[in-house]
């Protein structure tokens, strides 16, 4: 991804969970003073906005193909307005 976006709300109230991690993971992140509930959260949100977006490419799939047959096939609809 281009950035880092958030689709959560940041402020929902957070709730005690147990996880299973790497150990050696977990040793490196403590001696290195990382939270390990924010770098967690941090890429459970990056791994479900990739799912969501690749959910969307496959959900829109045929139209993005037919879109893109439109303009191989006829050019960009507004081409002629390009200040070149």
């Amino acid at each position: 991804m281009a950035g880092e976006r958030y689709t959560f709300d940041m402020s929902a109230p957070r709730r005690a969970t147990n996880i299973s991690l790497n150990s050696d993971l977990l040793e490196q992140a403590k001696a290195l003073g990382i939270n390990v509930s924010r770098a967690c959260e941090r890429g459970l949100a990056q791994q479900i906005a990739e799912l969501r977006d690749r959910q969307w490419l496959e959900e829109n799939r045929e139209a993005i193909q037919s879109s893109n047959a439109y303009v191989e096939a006829h050019g960009l609809p507004l081409a002629k307005n390009r200040p070149y």
